[in-house]
This record gives C-alpha cells, structure tokens and sequence, in this order.
C-alpha cells in the first residue's frame, strides 16, 4: 500500500505487477459466443455447470445445441450443488482423464467455477486435490499442465471467473477451507453476460453482492494494494453502489438490467482485485465459517463486514494512526454514502461502517446464528481463521478482536 505524497491528493504509483488475466469477453448478449469460443481451445469439450445454472427457460438445452451447431463436441457433463469437496473434484477429474477433453466449460455460480478450475488442472494428471491445497500437511507444488477453461459466471459475487484460485472445502469439526492455487489455473476465457444473471433470487443477489462487495473493499486497504487494483476497485465498488440494493429491491423490475450488468462489473474486479491485492479479516473468517458450519461463502461475507470493517478502523486509530488504511477507508466512506471531498476522515469512515450495517440489514443478510453458530463456537472459528487472507488484512487483530467481530455478527 502506497501513502499519498503530503498534499499532493494523487497516490505514488509505485512498481506494479500484474498476474495473468483471462481473456474477458463481457456484455449483455456475449454468451452468444460460446460456441465459437470454445472451440478456439478445441473440439472435445466436459461442461461443469451449477445445478441450477441455464435451468430456466430452455437455456441448458439451447446451449448444448449451440456447441453442436458450433462442431464442438460435448464429452460430458457434471452438475455442482454445493461448494466443492475433495471428493467430488477428484471424482469428475478421475471420470474424464481418459476421455481426451481439450477443453473444459464452467458455468455456473462461485461454487461451480471453482470446480470446473480444480477439474482443468486435474485431468492431465493423476493426483487427488488434496496433494495441492495451501495449508494441508504434506501439500506441494502442483506441476501441471492445466486444460485450457472457459468461465462463465451466473452469479455475481465470486470473481471466480478472473482469479488463479479454487476454493476446495470439507465440512465438519475438523473441516478445512483451502485452495488449489497456481497462475496457471486462471481461465484462458472469462464469458461475462449479465442477462445470465436473470432469475436469481433476492437471497442469491444479496449473498453474492456481498461477497463481491468484501473483496472489493478489503482489495482497497490490503497491505498489496496498488495503482492497477486501486483503479479497479474504486471502479468496482461505485458500480456496486448504484447496483445492489436496486436490483435486490426489483430482481426483475425495469432497472434491473442496468443493475445486474453493474453488478456483473462489479464481480468481475472483484476477482481481479483479490488475486492482485490479497483480501483481509473478512475471508479470514470466512473461511473457518464455512468449513465448522453450512454458512454460505456470501452469507459470512455479508454478516461480518460491517464488523470487520468497524474493528480495522478502530484498530488502526489506537495502534497505528498514521497507517495509509485510515485514510483509504475514509474515501470508501465517501465513494459510497457520496459525502462531499471535504468530509473530515473520521466522519467518513464512521459513515463507511454505518451505511455497511444498514446495506446488509436492507437486503436481508442473516446473522451467523442463523447458520448454527453459537457464541461456544467462537474460540475455534477464530483459532482456524489465520489464513491467507488474514496476511493482507491492513492491521493485524487480536483473537479478542476477531472475537467481538463474530459477537457481533451473530
């Protein structure tokens, strides 16, 4: 993170370095393209979809005709409920080793992108997941190759689409969140198509937007944050603003269009931000949320960012007030509630952790008791929640800290 040279109101570019970005094709209309997409990675083709996803009005059955139109042939199909388990990516991967697929097309939300990642970087070997997942004891170095992956998102929230991770979970007591991650395993192709998104329902919009609402955010004050994420986050964060809580309010009112396509934009550099600037606490205990209980990724995104973001900022003010995040989240303070340039920072930030609460209280975002979890559970939630994405969390806080997020996200 770069302070701003004194007075000057311009951050210091500084070095930047960007990872590999998927070609990205994005527009109402776009998936039209498909056909001729994927084939440009080859003909044999395993499509990893949500179990939902292209369900409504035909558009499965029309896309299947579209690839055969298209001289690509579809090899097989694996439908994804659920966030992805060792077991299940390892079982697609095993089921089609064999079968010479040149291409692999996800479609789908988070979950089923994530899938269809892990699945391409599986088929050209034979080791299970597990061998490559961040964090689990006698994890290596994946040595690929990846089968080239088109994305297209039906949701908008994870950013999947765009970033070199997929997030692989196994639920229970003893339950991990971990990811397969290597530069290699970004999609050759993101299909961004918001009319896609038509059909989802308010808890869908409400859970995603959040997720891609957090990453936006935490990309912003994260200890990597730069000019090329700065510029896309602000970007991000602004469509959101004027999408969300529109298209939540009329999923298929009149302004929905405009609204999901900004909320599309949004997700998408999401995805970009956090593969380039790290996240922070939010996905910290994100991730121990969803392995100890069925919290959805969104759904502890939603109730803990108002917390978290209340607990960063007072963090900072006692222990480092001269941090660049103090007056990072001042401009997010007036980005989003469109306080005047001359709000003082504190009242911006304050502002910021107000209209956060009030966001998800808008949009109906549960707290984490209504998923299970208890106040009993918290020593352990916050024991497993030093993660990757704590590393880039502006300041580092205490597991009272942390404690008193999830107090306050119950």
């Amino acid at each position: 993170m770069t302070p701003s040279p004194q007075g000057s109101g311009v951050e210091a570019i500084g070095q930047v370095a960007v990872g590999r970005l998927p070609r990205i094709t994005f527009g109402r209309g776009v998936a039209a393209r498909l056909p001729s997409i994927v084939a440009g990675h080859g003909r044999r083709a395993l499509l990893v979809r949500g179990a939902r996803s292209l369900s409504a009005g035909g558009r499965l059955e029309a896309l299947r005709d579209a690839l055969a139109d298209g001289g690509v042939e579809l090899v097989g199909e694996a439908a994804v409920s659920g966030e992805p388990s060792p077991a299940l990516v390892d079982g697609i991967a095993s089921a089609y080793r064999a079968d010479g697929i040149d291409v692999v097309l996800g479609v789908g939300g988070g979950s089923a992108l994530d899938t269809a990642k892990a699945v391409s970087g599986l088929l050209r070997g034979e080791a299970p997941v597990t061998d490559f997942l961040e964090g689990l004891p006698g994890a290596r170095a994946w040595p690929g190759p990846s089968v080239p992956l088109v994305a297209v998102p039906t949701t908008a929230g994870t950013g999947s689409e765009a970033t070199r991770n997929a997030v692989i979970s196994e639920r229970g007591p003893a339950g991990y969140k971990r990811s397969f991650r290597d530069e290699r395993l970004v999609p050759a192709d993101a299909v961004v198509d918001p009319d896609l998104l038509a059909g989802l329902t308010p808890d869908r919009i409400a859970e995603n937007g959040m997720d891609a609402l957090a990453q936006l955010l935490e990309s912003y004050v994260s200890l990597r944050a730069g000019a090329f994420t700065d510029a896309l986050s602000l970007a991000g964060l602004a469509a959101a603003r004027d999408g969300l809580l529109a298209w939540h309010a009329e999923p298929d009112g009149p302004d929905a269009p405009a609204a999901r396509e900004r909320m599309a934009w949004a997700a998408l550099l999401s995805g970009i931000c956090l593969a380039n600037a790290g996240l922070g606490a939010v996905h910290g205990l994100a991730s121990p949320l969803g392995a100890q209980f069925p919290v959805p990724h969104g759904a502890a995104c939603g109730a803990t960012l108002a917390p978290v973001t209340a607990a960063n900022v007072a963090a900072l003010e006692a222990r480092e007030p001269h941090s660049p995040a103090l007056p990072r989240y001042a401009v997010l303070g007036r980005l989003l509630t469109r306080l005047p340039e001359t709000t003082p920072d504190p009242d911006a930030r304050a502002s910021l952790v107000d209209l956060l609460g009030r966001w998800a209280r808008a949009i109906a975002v549960r707290g984490l008791g209504a998923w299970g979890v208890t106040e009993a559970a918290i020593p352990a939630i916050v024991a497993d929640a030093r993660g990757s994405s704590m590393r880039t969390n502006p300041i580092v806080l205490t597991d009272d800290e942390l404690a008193g997020v999830l107090r306050a996200a119950l």
